[in-house]
């Protein structure tokens, strides 16, 4: 098995929907750290898991400096959006979203 790990940083919006009182139902930013697991069986044509610059454009273009509120038609909480990034990713089995200091969500693909 072929693994590879991919770090992107990126600045996002959000406003949470939630059932009880919170400042993070508030339209607020952060400053996320996302690390990006995939891996393979077999390399590609190109001798590659998948491409690094492959991994980084599904998360940077897509929301970096953006409000995942205008994006997604889900709560845009870390769990989600690590959901989110894993669906989006080929070849990716698990995305580690660090909100911000102290606050870290993980998913992990079932097989």
């Amino acid at each position: 098995m072929y693994y590879v790990e991919k770090q992107i940083e990126i600045s996002f919006a959000h406003q949470l929907r939630l059932d009880y009182p919170s400042k993070c139902t508030n339209l607020h930013g952060h400053n996320a750290i996302i690390r990006i697991f995939c891996r393979a069986k077999e390399l590609d044509r190109n001798g590659m898991v998948t491409d690094f610059s492959i991994i980084g454009k599904v998360v940077k273009e897509r929301l970096d400096h953006k409000n995942l509120n205008d994006i997604f038609d889900f709560n845009p909480t870390a769990e989600n959006v690590a959901r989110w990034i894993c669906e989006q990713t080929p070849n990716c089995y698990k995305v580690i979203f660090q909100e911000s200091e102290g606050n870290i969500a993980t998913y992990e693909r079932d097989f």
